[in-house]
């Protein structure tokens, strides 16, 4: 029986994996962390609006898919990035290839690739570090919105559907990867690497953590999700590349909206404050 049988499967491991990582942050009940998401749902509209925007911008990315069946405009770029960068990612897959490793990387890119995004929102709302959730938000938002028009004007295949010498080895792990795991994101969906610039722009907002822990583990998560886009025969070099730019641009635009809204926030409560006491 493989590891990944379906997608409940993995959604389950996805759970498990973020309950690990609150708690490994936090020493604290992950229970108890979701709990406190909840309240922020609940009792804060600011809070809401970003949570509703970030759930919007994420179903922009079935819209696109809808999109793109139904336009004419069908070009294909893949056959010049294989031109430029030829057997780069062969070499790697050939190269490191074995069971342990085909495992660890797919959970990685299945598992571990949305948990630290979860897990991240859970853990700053539980801080109450809410320029770093702003944050979270505004990035993930810029990564989709920059991304999703590559996606329509410049399509380029995985690796694995042209290369004749890459396989897609995430299915000796997950042999229904196409059939479950595909309608989240096309085939022709591969420049920018959205796992790529997603994992960039978590890191480069964990770093600003104060958590010891998140600050050291989602920058190496993100080096080695990288490194699984190759090595699973999924990415370009070139889709890499262009990840990493949108992932650090993404997430520094991001802080500097979190920070800027937040001192906006701070001088109209010190306003009220003051109003009150006269």
């Amino acid at each position: 029986m493989s590891p990944f049988g379906s997608m409940t499967h993995a959604t389950v491991y996805i759970v498990i994996t973020i309950f690990a990582f609150l708690m490994l942050a936090t020493r604290a009940n992950p229970f108890a962390i979701a709990g406190n998401f909840v309240q922020e749902i609940f009792t804060s509209r600011k809070y809401l609006f970003h949570f509703v925007a970030l759930i919007t911008i994420l179903f922009f990315n079935k819209v696109e898919m809808w999109i793109e069946k139904g336009m004419d405009y069908k070009a294909d770029f893949t056959k010049s990035i294989y031109r430029i960068e030829g057997n780069f990612v062969a070499s790697i897959q050939h190269f490191f290839h074995q069971d342990i490793l085909t495992f660890v990387s797919s959970y990685f890119y299945v598992v571990v690739f949305p948990a630290i995004m979860i897990a991240s929102i859970g853990l700053y709302t539980y801080q109450k570090n809410y320029k770093l959730f702003y944050a979270i938000c505004y990035a993930l938002m810029f990564n989709y919105m920059i991304a999703i028009p590559f996606y329509l004007f410049f399509p380029v295949n995985e690796v694995w559907s042209f290369h004749p010498n890459v396989k897609l080895l995430i299915l000796d792990v997950f042999p229904t990867f196409e059939r479950d795991y595909r309608p989240l994101s096309g085939l022709d969906n591969c420049f920018p690497s959205l796992h790529t610039s997603i994992s960039v722009s978590m890191a480069v907002i964990a770093v600003k953590s104060r958590n010891t822990f998140w600050k050291i583990f989602v920058p190496c998560s993100a080096a080695f999700i990288i490194f699984t886009i190759f090595y699973l025969g999924i990415h370009w070099l070139s889709d890499m590349c262009a990840g990493i730019v949108l992932g650090v641009v993404a997430a520094r635009l991001a802080l500097r909206i979190a920070e800027g809204r937040l001192v906006l926030g701070e001088r109209a409560l010190l306003q009220r404050l003051k109003k009150n006491e006269y």
